[in-house]
């Protein structure tokens, strides 16, 4: 289980992999095929063909005969929010059929070598956890305050803020209404009567500082990794919350050093352990690994939190959906995007037109056929790889079935973030440095961090927010996209533009 990027093999897995946090076969694993190869791209492959198979038969063929799955994933991933557009019915279908593919299909292996289903997971797996609450000392923050370029927003400063956002595109209207309630009701930042796991403690979207800062209860889950639990445990000291952590049950020593547990091995135990929690049980998805490892991991999640929620009612959940993916969006943002496409300056549209040519029409591209209501939006990011959209894919679909089963669900689209695991990236750090060219704006980790655990309390708060009609609408509500939705040009057709005008300021 990680909070940060991992080194780790971009697609297929070879055979083989001693046992230990990550490792290719320990834990929860891909499954192997006669020769003990345990293929990425195969499993990728046959899940999304097994998504789109009631809904969309033509594109379960499509992706089943995709030969170059590492390089051709793109349309297949977004045929499968297309084929959902056709009815509610078929986008929760495609997202439990795909859900089940997966459960399906992935494996565990034990610390024997012994290969199973996940379903057979045994409860006695990875041994029993106690938990050691750390008490914050610090004053509790009483207002929702938010960092901006140096800057500590509160009130009305903070609502200028948003609705400065709103104006420019960044984020849909109804993150601003949200951020509006929240604004004018700071007792709801505590989370009383809630136990929040945050699943990636460490992770620098997550929102365990912001929780700690205001009150809340967390069980805090991440690897044991000294370094990170000293970051972690220090910020819960300085805080004013409560966090409860996991260690080894006959593990008395540093907690620093105790704390922690690697979740591709420790769903079972993990699931004991928070069954246990006080109140309403709140399992916050903020993993992330990468390659390979980031599809286990999530599945490893999933299958916690299919196993919480079958032993509590009164679980809900929360994710982080990335910016770069296929969403659907409202007519209003397909005409904010034509607006801009349209009222392009005399230079850009000199300069656009020899490009769109030389390119054949790849570069510069309109976003949406104007009028369309509802959009697409691809912002799909080649470099980022198969894996990488099937395991944000899959907390996609979990939030969907969930909250068609009636689970409190908070899942909001998080804004282009400069992270650690994106700049380590050059090409994505080149392209994030010139997004703000072509209208979109890239987030620094301590506003993003600060305004989607914002939006989880008021979704915690208000049953998950709106009720709509279709799943894409409730992916649509309070999307913090960082305009994506919204500028002119089809994202990938501006992406290598903007990462060769961002290229000096990345380096720097």
């Amino acid at each position: 289980m990680a909070s940060e990027a991992q080194t780790g093999p971009a697609s297929d897995v070879p055979p083989g992999g001693g046992p230990g946090p990550g490792s290719a076969g320990h834990g929860l694993v891909f499954p192997a095929d006669d020769h003990g190869r345990r293929s990425t791209s195969d499993v990728g492959r046959a899940v999304v063909a097994d998504a789109l198979r009631a809904a969309d038969p033509t594109g379960a063929r499509a992706a089943e005969q995709e030969t170059a799955w590492r390089t051709g994933y793109l349309p297949h991933f977004r045929r499968l929010v297309e084929a959902g557009l056709a009815s509610p019915e078929a986008a929760v279908g495609i997202a439990r059929d795909g859900l089940d593919s997966l459960h399906e299909r992935m494996r565990v292996v034990d610390d024997t070598g012994e290969e199973q289903r996940l379903a057979s997971w045994p409860a006695a797996a990875g041994g029993a956890l106690r938990g050691v609450e750390v008490v914050g000392q610090g004053e509790v923050q009483p207002e929702l305050v938010l960092p901006f370029h140096g800057e500590r927003l509160r009130r009305s400063g903070l609502q200028r803020r948003v609705a400065a956002w709103v104006e420019a595109g960044v984020v849909e209207p109804s993150v601003g209404q949200a951020v509006d309630e929240v604004v004018a009701h700071p007792e709801w930042l505590r989370l009383e009567g809630h136990t929040v796991a945050v699943l990636g403690a460490g992770a620098e979207m997550g929102p365990l500082p912001s929780l700690m800062r205001w009150g809340a209860r967390v069980a805090a889950v991440d690897l044991q990794r000294t370094e990170l639990w000293e970051r972690v445990l220090t910020q819960a000291r300085n805080g004013a919350g409560t966090l409860v952590v996991p260690t080894a049950a006959d593990d008395a020593g540093v907690l620093e050093q105790a704390a922690g547990v690697d979740l591709l091995a420790g769903v079972p135990a993990l699931e004991t352990w928070l069954a246990e929690q006080p109140g309403t049980l709140v399992v916050g998805n903020y993993v992330y690994a990468d390659g390979a490892t980031n599809v286990r991991v999530s599945m490893a999640v999933d299958e916690l939190t299919r196993r919480l929620l079958a032993d509590r009612g009164d679980t809900a959940l929360g994710f982080l959906a990335t910016p770069t993916d296929v969403f659907v969006v409202p007519g209003e943002a397909v005409e904010h995007s034509t607006r801009a496409y349209d009222g392009r300056s005399g230079r850009s549209k000199t300069l656009g037109r020899p490009l769109r040519t030389l390119s054949g029409g790849r570069l510069l591209r309109r976003q949406y056929v104007a009028g369309s209501d509802p959009g697409v939006n691809d912002s799909l990011v080649p470099q980022q790889g198969p894996n990488y959209a099937l395991a944000k894919r899959l907390q996609r679909w979990r939030a969907t079935v969930s909250r068609h089963d009636g689970v409190t669900v908070s899942m909001n689209v998080a804004p282009p973030t400069r992270t650690r695991s994106v700049v380590k990236n050059r090409a994505l750090a080149a392209a994030y440095a010139g997004a703000h060219r072509f209208g979109v704006e890239v987030f620094e980790p301590a506003t993003s961090n600060v305004l989607m655990a914002a939006l989880l309390v008021h979704d915690l708060h208000t049953g998950g927010g709106p009720r709509h009609d279709a799943p894409w609408q409730d992916e649509a509500h309070a999307a913090a996209h960082g305009g994506l939705w919204r500028t002119a040009y089809a994202p990938r057709s501006a992406l290598g533009l903007a990462a060769l005008l961002g290229y000096g300021a990345a380096r720097g």
